[in-house]
C-alpha cells in the first residue's frame, strides 16, 4: 500500500424532497490507496454507489452534492465542469457497471464500443483502435477475441459482456477502477472468474480499485480493506480480515450473519410422504432463425429427458448456471410453455396433455413466484387487485377475493392497508412478499420459486427464505426452488437436482450433494462459491 490516490472528506449528497431521508450520503470520509482493493459494502439504499457516481459526475437528476470534497491529484472533483469530467472519465478514473447489457450499446459491435473510448479522447488511428480492442479482449480472457470484437452485445453471454465492460474500463489504463456490483447477476463460476480477473488486472496495472457490493462472500474473496455503509453513513472500516473475523458494529454483524451458510444439516424427510408431482422424460427444444429471410437455424436443447418427483411438504432445489435449463423446467411444469415430450403428473393428472379450461383448473394447484418482483407485478394495478384477480378469474366473488387478499398480505407479514397501494410504493423485498401472496391466492399444492431471492440483499433474502419455510410448514406446501446460488439452496432445500446443458447430472439429499458431490460439474459449482475457502477455514 502507498499514499492515497483518492480522498473523500465529509461528503454529503442531498436527496430530493419527499425521499425517505435527507441525504443519500451523509458526512462520509474515506481514502483509496494505490494498489489496493477497497470494498464498499451495504444493502440497497445504503448510499454505497452514490459516492462513486459523484466521483464520475453521474449522479441522478435532483440528487446533488451539498458538502465535502472528493480529492484526486490535488483537485476536488466536485468543482470540475462537465468538459473536465469528460476528459477524466475513462482516462484516469473508469467504471464497470452492474448490468452490462444496459451499459453497452445494443446496436454497436463490441470492437466499435471499445474504439469509442479512444475516439472520445482523440487517441490512436482507426487501425490502431481496432488492434487495441482485440488486444484488450484478449487480456480480459474472452475466447476467440477477433470473433467477439465483431459481435453485438446480445450475442455474448453475461460473463463475456462483463469482460467487455472491463476491457473498456482498462482501455486507457486508469489510475482508479470503480466496480459497481459487477458480479451480482452472474453465476458462481462466472463470478469467480470475474473476481480473479479483476484481482489479476489490478496487480498487473497497479490500479486502485473501489469495489461496491452487498455480498460479504465477494468481500472475503477480493478485498484488502472494507468500508460498511448503512443509511448513507460509514459505520465500520478496517482490513478485510478484521471486519470479517471480528466485526464491531451491529449492522456489520447482522449482514455477515444473514449470509446463508454453505453447510447444511437438512435431512431428506420426505420418504413415505405422498407424491404431489411426478415428472418423467421432460424435454424442450428451442429453434430460432431460418425464417423468411433464411439464415441458419439455432437449435437449443434446453431440457433433455428430465425426471423428478416432489412430495408433500418437500423442497426440491434445481440448481445450475444460466443456460442450464432450470428455468425452462419450471416454465414447462406450470405450462407457461408446452414441453415437446414427457409427462408432468400433478396429483395424478398429466399437465402436459391438458389445454383450455382443464389446464386453467389444474394450474390452480401449481403456481409460480418470479425472479423480478417489480417486472412480474402490474405497475398500474393496486396490490389488492393483483392478489385477488386470480381467484376472481376462477369465479370467486370480488368481496370474498379481496377479503382473502387481506388475509394473505397479513400471512406474508404485510399491512392489510397495502391492498390500496401500488407496487412502486414497496421495497424489493416487500414486492417479493406480494408475489408470494399472489401465488398463494389460488391455494396451490405446489409452488415453483424461480430465482425468487437472487435480486435481494442478503438480510432481505434471509427474511424471504424464512417466510417461505414458515409458509411451507403452515400450509403443507411442496416447493421447487430454482436458483444458481448454492448457499441459498443449502439453506432451504431438502433435495437438490443439479442441471447442466439441459440435463440433470446429479440428484440427491442436500447434505449428500454438499458434503460428497459425485459429479465433476457439481464440484466445480461448489468450489466457485465466493468466500467458501474462508468459511471452510473458520469451520475447520
Amino acid at each position: 500500500m502507498s499514499d492515497p490516490v483518492l480522498r473523500i472528506e465529509n461528503l454529503r449528497i442531498a436527496l430530493p424532497e419527499g425521499a425517505d431521508r435527507d441525504y443519500a450520503v451523509d458526512d462520509v470520509s474515506f481514502e483509496l490507496n494505490a494498489g489496493e482493493i477497497l470494498c464498499i459494502v451495504g444493502e440497497s439504499g445504503s448510499g454505497k454507489s452514490m459516492s462513486a457516481n459523484a466521483m464520475m459526475g453521474l449522479l441522478p437528476d435532483l440528487v446533488r452534492p451539498v458538502g465535502g470534497s472528493i480529492l484526486f491529484d490535488g483537485v476536488d472533483l466536485l468543482t470540475l465542469s462537465e468538459a473536465q469530467l469528460l476528459d477524466l472519465r475513462g482516462r484516469r478514473i473508469a467504471m464497470i457497471f452492474q448490468e452490462p447489457m444496459s451499459a453497452l450499446n445494443p446496436l454497436m459491435r463490441v470492437e466499435d464500443q471499445i474504439a469509442e473510448v479512444f475516439e472520445a479522447h482523440n487517441l490512436l488511428t482507426a487501425k490502431e483502435r481496432s488492434a487495441r480492442a482485440i488486444a484488450l479482449l484478449t487480456e480480459v480472457g474472452i475466447p476467440d477475441p477477433e470473433k467477439a470484437a465483431r459481435a453485438y452485445p446480445f450475442q455474448l453471454s453475461g460473463g463475456q459482456r462483463q469482460r467487455v465492460m472491463i476491457a473498456m474500463a482498462l482501455a486507457l489504463e486508469p489510475e482508479i477502477l470503480i466496480a459497481d456490483e459487477p458480479t451480482t447477476a452472474l453465476d458462481v463460476t462466472t463470478q469467480a472468474q470475474i473476481l480473479e480477473l479483476i484481482r489479476n488486472l489490478q496487480e498487473k496495472h497497479g490500479m486502485a480499485v473501489m469495489f461496491i457490493t452487498h455480498d460479504f462472500g465477494v468481500v472475503a474473496e477480493i478485498a484488502d480493506r472494507v468500508a460498511v455503509m448503512q443509511y448513507g453513513r460509514i459505520v465500520e472500516t478496517g482490513s478485510a480480515d478484521a471486519v470479517l473475523d471480528d466485526p464491531q458494529h451491529d449492522y456489520t454483524r447482522k449482514l455477515i450473519a444473514a449470509i446463508p451458510k454453505l453447510a447444511t444439516d437438512r435431512e431428506q424427510d420426505a420418504i413415505g410422504r405422498q407424491k404431489v408431482l411426478e415428472v418423467e422424460g421432460l424435454s424442450k427444444t428451442y429453434v430460432t432463425g431460418g425464417g423468411l429471410f433464411g439464415g441458419n437455424k439455432r437449435v437449443v436443447k434446453a431440457v433433455q429427458n428430465v425426471s423428478l418427483t416432489l412430495a408433500e411438504g418437500e423442497t426440491l432445489g434445481i440448481v445450475g448456471e444460466s443456460g442450464s435449463g432450470k428455468s425452462s423446467v419450471g416454465r414447462c411444469l406450470v405450462r407457461l410453455m408446452a414441453p415437446d415430450a414427457g409427462t408432468v403428473r400433478l396429483a395424478g393428472q398429466d399437465m402436459a396433455k391438458l389445454s383450455g379450461r382443464a389446464l386453467r383448473e389444474a394450474r390452480k394447484s401449481i403456481q409460480m413466484i418470479f425472479q423480478d418482483p417489480y417486472a412480474s407485478l402490474n405497475p398500474r394495478s393496486k396490490v389488492g387487485r393483483i392478489i385477488a384477480e386470480g381467484p376472481m378469474a376462477h369465479g370467486v366473488p370480488k368481496a370474498e377475493a379481496y377479503a382473502r387478499a387481506v388475509e394473505l398480505l397479513e400471512l406474508v407479514d404485510l399491512d392489510a392497508l397495502s391492498i390500496d397501494r401500488y407496487p412502486h410504493e414497496f421495497s424489493g423485498g416487500q414486492r417479493q412478499r406480494i408475489g408470494i401472496a399472489r401465488a398463494l391466492a389460488l391455494e396451490p399444492r405446489v409452488i415453483i420459486a424461480d430465482e425468487a431471492v437472487s435480486a435481494l440483499d442478503v438480510s432481505i433474502q434471509a427474511q424471504v427464505l424464512d417466510l417461505l419455510a414458515d409458509l411451507k410448514e403452515k400450509l403443507n406446501l411442496a416447493l421447487i426452488f430454482i436458483t444458481h446460488d448454492l448457499r441459498v439452496a443449502a439453506q432451504i432445500c431438502d433435495r437438490i437436482a443439479v442441471m447442466q446443458m439441459g440435463e440433470v447430472v446429479e440428484m440427491g439429499p442436500a447434505r449428500a450433494i454438499f458434503e460428497n458431490p459425485q459429479n465433476a460439474y457439481t464440484r466445480t459449482l461448489i468450489e466457485a462459491i465466493p468466500g467458501r475457502e474462508k468459511e471452510l477455514a473458520a469451520a475447520g
